[in-house]
């Protein structure tokens, strides 16, 4: 239990990638779409950080 879990890494990628999906859609005219996808690019990342939180406080209940 000493690196990070690979979840939150890829959730971490997903937000950072639909953050970019994002930017192209309101580049190209698509601004119906702008708000649903940075929501779950926002979900993504805090699922991401509630999960890292999670980790980091299982493994220093389980290090004393």
């Amino acid at each position: 239990m000493k690196q990070v879990p690979f979840g939150a890494v890829a959730l971490a990628v997903l937000g950072t990638a639909l953050v970019f999906f994002a930017f192209q859609l309101r580049a190209e005219g698509y601004e119906q779409y702008v708000q649903d996808v940075t929501f779950l690019a926002g979900t993504a990342y805090f699922t991401a950080i509630t999960t890292v939180v999670m980790w980091f406080r299982a493994r220093r209940l389980h290090s004393s």
